[in-house]
């Protein structure tokens, strides 16, 4: 099973879009809040190269970036080759 990691915050739109378009797509996710634990945001923050913004997401250890490009992703087939699925 692949590993999927969203940095994330309560109250945030694009936080729930994400984790929604990964729910209807059937995958599972670990959820880090970023508002909650200093120590996970500034390790959201070396993760993503110093992004601020969240959700931050990472498949199986691999940058994805946040909610747009987790859309762009899932329309180009990246998002299915980073899970091992064919496209």
């Amino acid at each position: 099973m692949s590993k999927i990691e969203v940095y994330s915050t309560a109250v945030c739109p694009y936080c729930v879009a994400a984790k929604n378009l990964l729910k209807a797509k059937g995958l599972h996710w670990e959820e880090v809040r970023v508002d909650t634990d200093p120590a996970q945001r500034d390790a959201m923050l070396q993760r993503s190269g110093g992004r601020r913004t969240v959700p931050q997401i990472f498949v199986n250890d691999q940058y994805v970036g946040g909610y747009d490009d987790l859309v762009a992703a899932d329309r180009s087939g990246k998002l299915a080759q980073l899970l091992g699925e064919s496209a």
